[in-house]
C-alpha cells in the first residue's frame, strides 16, 4: 500500500482511512489519558471485552504492576506484568469465559470501602463475561445467544435479554465489589454510547424488566428452555440505577465511534475530500442501510462536475443481519454486497465497511471493499451477487473476488466503520 494514498488511489485510500479510524481507538492512547493517579491502598483490576487486554496493558504502563484478571477474545491477549489475561469465546460464550467470570466474582468478595477496583469494559464483554442466572446452563445460554445473533435483533435488545439471564450483567459486577470504590473505563461499540448497553452494562444499573426481556424473545420468535422462562418469570437480578450497591461506582466512556470517524474525516479532508458524516449510531438491517446509502451516493455523483472535489460519506453504528441462508452473515460484508448491487457498477464510487475489532459477525475478517468493477468481476468468475446476498454469504462472495479486508486482532472495538468515496466521473 502506498505510504500516503489519496483519493486518486481509491482502494488504498479507503484502507488507510480504516487504519486511521482503528488507530484513533487504540487503548494505549485513550486509557492513559483517562487514568487518575494510582490510588493508595489495595487496588484490583477486572474487566472483559475485545479491547480489555490492551486496556490492561495500557494501565500497567501508567500504574506499574497491579493484580487483576480480565477476559478477552481468543487471539486478543497482550503481555502484562501482573494482570492475568484469560481468553474465551466470542460471540457465543464458552466454559473458559464462565470459569474466568467466576474467578472475577471471587476476587471481588470481601473488599472494603478503602479498596479500589478498576473495571476495564469494552465491546464483546457480553459474551466473555458469563455467569448464567437461576438454573440456566451454559449450553442453554449459548443456544439463546446464537439465536439472538441470527435474529436481526438490535444490540440493545440482545443485551436486555442477556442482562436478565445473568448474575454479572446489568450492574451486578459492580454490586459484587461493593463497598469498594470502582472506576469503570469503557470503550464503546454501541450506537449512542450508552454505558448501560456496552458489554451489557456490568457496572451500570438498568431500568429494564424481565417481562421486557421475555417480550424481545417473543418478538423474534426465539424458543427458549423452561429454565429461561423460570428466570424471566422471577424477580429481576439486575441492579436499578439508584441501587445503594452502585453508589461507589463511576462509569466513564473513554473512546467511542465518533472519535474514530472524526480521525478518518480529518485525514480525508487533508487529502482534498468533502466530508459528509451520516451518523455514528446507525442501526438496522445491513442491506437496508446499504440501499439508503447507495441512493444518497448516486444523487451526489449525478450532481458532480468534472472538477469537483471527491466526496467521502462516513458512518458508524451497528447494523444487523437476519440470517435466512447458510452464509456467515457478517453485517459489514453484507452491507458492502448490498451496496454494490444497488450501485450496479456506477463509475467513480468505491466503498469499504469493516468492524473495528477485525471480526465481522462470525468471520475472522474485518469486512470488505467494493469498486465499480465488483459485479462484472464476479460475473466473470461465475459468482452471482444476488444469490450470495439471498444466502447471507457475502463473505464467500468477497473471498472469491479477493476483496475481503483482513486485519487480524485490532485490540480495540468501536463498532462498524463505513466509508463511501465518490469521485467525479472521468
Amino acid at each position: 500500500m502506498p505510504q500516503n494514498p489519496g483519493p486518486d488511489q481509491p482502494a488504498a485510500f479507503l484502507h488507510a482511512l480504516f487504519a486511521r479510524a482503528v488507530a484513533a481507538a487504540d487503548p494505549m492512547l485513550c486509557v492513559p489519558a483517562a487514568l487518575p493517579p494510582r490510588p493508595g491502598g489495595r487496588v484490583l483490576v477486572v474487566g472483559a471485552g475485545k479491547a480489555s487486554a490492551r486496556m490492561a496493558e495500557a494501565v500497567e504502563t501508567v500504574w506499574g504492576p497491579v493484580p487483576g484478571l480480565v477476559i478477552t477474545r481468543y487471539g486478543y491477549a497482550r503481555p502484562t506484568q501482573q494482570i492475568e489475561i484469560v481468553q474465551a469465546a466470542h460471540p457465543v460464550p464458552d466454559a473458559a469465559g464462565q470459569a474466568a467470570t467466576a474467578r472475577i466474582l471471587n476476587l471481588l468478595r470481601g473488599l472494603g470501602p478503602e479498596d479500589t477496583v478498576l473495571a476495564l469494559i469494552s465491546g464483546g464483554g457480553s459474551a466473555l463475561l458469563v455467569q448464567p442466572a437461576g438454573n440456566v446452563t451454559l449450553a442453554q445460554k449459548q443456544q439463546v445467544n446464537a439465536a439472538l445473533l441470527a435474529s436481526g435483533a438490535r444490540i440493545s435488545e440482545m443485551n436486555t435479554v442477556r442482562k436478565h439471564l445473568s448474575r454479572v450483567k446489568g450492574g451486578q459486577l459492580a454490586a459484587a465489589a461493593f463497598p469498594a470504590q470502582m472506576l469503570a473505563l469503557m470503550i464503546s461499540d454501541v450506537p449512542g454510547d450508552d454505558p448501560a448497553v456496552i458489554a451489557s452494562g456490568p457496572t451500570v444499573g438498568d431500568d429494564s424488566t424481565p417481562d421486557q426481556a421475555a417480550a424481545i424473545l417473543a418478538r423474534y420468535d426465539i424458543a427458549v428452555p423452561q429454565s429461561v422462562v423460570d428466570v424471566l418469570n422471577g424477580p429481576a437480578g439486575v441492579m436499578r440505577p439508584d441501587a445503594a450497591r452502585l453508589a461507589a461506582v463511576e462509569n466513564r466512556v473513554i473512546s467511542a465511534p465518533a472519535q474514530s470517524l472524526a480521525a478518518a474525516a480529518e485525514m480525508a479532508q487533508a487529502a482534498g475530500c468533502r466530508i459528509d458524516i451520516l451518523g455514528d449510531a446507525i442501526e438496522g438491517e445491513a442491506r437496508d442501510t446499504a440501499r439508503t446509502h447507495a441512493a444518497h451516493a448516486l444523487q451526489i455523483a449525478a450532481a458532480m462536475g468534472a472538477g469537483d472535489a471527491p466526496v467521502l460519506l462516513l458512518s458508524g453504528g451497528e447494523c444487523t443481519v437476519t440470517r435466512r441462508g447458510a452464509g456467515l452473515g457478517g453485517p459489514n460484508a453484507e452491507y458492502v454486497l448490498a451496496l454494490a448491487i444497488a450501485l450496479n457498477g456506477a463509475p467513480g464510487i468505491y466503498a469499504l465497511a469493516c468492524d473495528t475489532d477485525g471480526v465481522d459477525g462470525a468471520a475472522e475478517v474485518a469486512g470488505a471493499i467494493a469498486t465499480p468493477t465488483t459485479l462484472t468481476r464476479a460475473t466473470v468468475l461465475g459468482v452471482r451477487a444476488q444469490d450470495a446476498l439471498a444466502d447471507n454469504d457475502s463473505h464467500g462472495f468477497f473471498a472469491a473476488l479477493g476483496d475481503q479486508v483482513v486485519t487480524g486482532p485490532t485490540l480495540t472495538n468501536v463498532n462498524d466503520f463505513r466509508a463511501i468515496l465518490i469521485r467525479p466521473a472521468q
